[in-house]
């Protein structure tokens, strides 16, 4: 006789058998389902992993469900994005199409454009986007598509100069570059010869300066 029931356990068995069901042949998916607001950049956050959604929903109120390997969200019952599960605090999942058409066209505009376009307008313009790729790639994209993008305004000749000055000073930045020429001080001579080797601007220059001496000579 079975200490709690009081019965003896073939006996309950008995009884039980017929209302067991059998186990399913897949078994079943565990997951998490929270509520999560949509950022102003068009993303949701999970587990500090940030997730895009389509860019009309942004300031929405989204249902998120997650799983082992898949993170899902719904608006109004309806599935809005799918993404892989990410595990490091701070990774991003982004989806193009989900971005606006302003943001879309900033995507095409990848590393590998913004070399190419440099390397048309010369070797010191070139140099400088890779210094600046050699930095942060993403955090200094939009810096690179304005370096080349300041052809349209002042031309190869110009904007080549203009990189060289700063290449030669060790500021590969578009703030540089554009002060340079808003300054017209790519007409004027460098203190020293640029260098020629894009290795030498990626580790930093041989020619470091301060930019306050930079924009005043």
């Amino acid at each position: 006789e079975h200490g709690t029931t009081r019965e003896q356990p073939l006996a309950r068995f008995a009884i039980e058998k017929p209302l067991l069901a059998g186990l399913p042949d897949v078994p079943p998916v565990l997951a998490v389902w929270c509520e999560v607001k949509v950022h102003t950049d068009g993303h949701v956050v999970y587990r500090k992993a940030l997730y895009s959604v389509p860019f009309t929903l942004v300031g929405k109120q989204l249902w998120l469900k997650a799983t082992d390997t898949v993170v899902q969200v719904f608006h109004r019952h309806e599935l809005v994005a799918t993404h892989p599960r990410l595990r490091t605090p701070g990774d991003r999942h982004t989806v193009r199409d989900h971005q606006p058409p302003e943001a879309q066209a900033w995507l095409e505009h990848d590393p590998q454009w913004c070399l190419a376009r440099a390397k048309d307008i010369g070797p010191a313009c070139h140099a400088l986007v890779l210094a600046m790729f050699n930095d942060k790639v993403l955090v200094n994209l939009r810096g690179a598509q304005g370096v080349v993008r300041l052809r349209e305004k002042v031309g190869d000749q110009r904007l080549e100069a203009a990189c060289e000055r700063a290449l030669v000073f060790a500021s590969p930045r578009y703030r540089t570059v554009k002060t340079i020429l808003d300054k017209g001080l790519d007409s004027q001579p460098t203190a020293a010869p640029a260098p020629t080797s894009a290795d030498t601007y990626l580790n930093g220059g041989r020619f470091g300066r301060d930019l306050h001496s930079l924009l005043i000579h």
